[in-house]
């Protein structure tokens, strides 16, 4: 088990760099996340990166939607009608963030999810910007902003996961 463990860090340190994992104490920022890879819990340290380090790594629009709270225009995203099996990841740090069997078209424009891959790969926040009351949805590896999310979406959840295309990468089933 530690092994995978292992394993697991080292692809998402290699995914990710450059960059650092916040703390020195080994204890300090550990998170467990849910890994679609082996299909079990796995403890990371979150990821954190200087905003020189961020602009060099992330391209314009993944650094003002992940890093800046921003949001691309509705329909324009690489991910709205996107309908391969996979799991899309956080193209910050590499986290597995939304299975493909959980998007649905929700017709807003935006990629969307009834559910995350697991609660844990996800953090929410309370979001009152722009005279509105929302709830933002973060990545739990690297604290990017990934879009909101909203009580108006399918059975079993009842949730929609608005994702920014620009927030997630995709990886293929196949």
């Amino acid at each position: 088990m530690r092994k995978i463990n292992k394993l697991i860090m080292a692809g998402i340190l290699l995914s990710a760099s450059p960059g650092s994992f916040a703390g020195d104490d080994p204890d300090d920022m550990v998170i467990k996340v849910y890994s679609w890879e082996n299909k079990e819990f796995v403890e990371m340290r979150k990821m954190t990166k200087t905003e020189q380090e961020w602009k060099d790594t992330l391209t314009p629009m993944q650094f003002r939607v992940l890093r800046r709270k921003g949001t691309e225009r509705a329909f324009t995203g690489v991910y709205n009608d996107h309908k391969e099996k996979g799991v899309y990841k956080c193209a910050g740090c590499g986290l597995d963030l939304y299975f493909s069997g959980h998007k649905f078209d929700s017709g807003t424009g935006w990629p969307s999810f009834w559910r995350a891959v697991d609660p844990a790969n996800v953090r929410t926040e309370e979001d009152n910007s722009l005279f509105m009351r929302r709830t933002e949805v973060l990545c739990a590896g690297c604290d990017g902003h990934l879009g909101h999310v909203f009580e108006d979406g399918p059975p079993p959840t009842g949730q929609r996961h608005c994702i920014n295309s620009a927030a997630l990468r995709f990886e293929s089933d196949e």
